[in-house]
C-alpha cells in the first residue's frame, strides 16, 4: 500500500476546518483521513514545527485565501439549508 503524502496547503486546511467544525473526528470524516494525522497536525502548528504562510508563494497565498473563503461559503450555505427546512415546516408558527 502507497503512502499518501499531503501538502502543506492541505494540512493547513485540514486543521483549520477541524477548528471550524470544533472536532478533529469531523473533519477527518469529511476529509476521508484519519483522525490521529489531522491532531498531528495541530500539535504541529502549535509547536511551530510547521512553515508559516509568510513562506509560502503568492499562488500558495491565494489558495488559502480561497479555500478559507470556500469553507466560510460552505458553511453559509449549511446554515441557510437548516434555516429553510425550519421555516419549511409547515406547523404555521413561521408562515405569513
Amino acid at each position: 500500500m502507497k503512502k499518501r503524502v499531503y501538502d502543506l496547503a492541505f494540512k493547513q486546511m485540514a486543521v483549520e476546518l477541524s477548528d471550524a467544525r470544533g472536532s478533529v473526528k469531523a473533519a477527518a470524516e469529511e476529509l476521508g483521513i484519519d483522525p490521529g494525522r489531522i491532531s498531528k497536525w495541530k500539535n504541529q502548528y502549535k509547536s511551530g514545527s510547521v512553515v508559516s504562510a509568510s513562506n509560502l508563494s503568492d499562488e500558495q497565498k491565494e489558495i488559502r485565501r480561497l479555500q478559507k473563503e470556500l469553507r466560510e461559503a460552505q458553511q453559509e450555505r449549511d446554515i441557510l439549508k437548516n434555516a429553510v427546512s425550519i421555516f419549511s415546516r409547515g406547523d404555521g408558527r413561521y408562515s405569513h
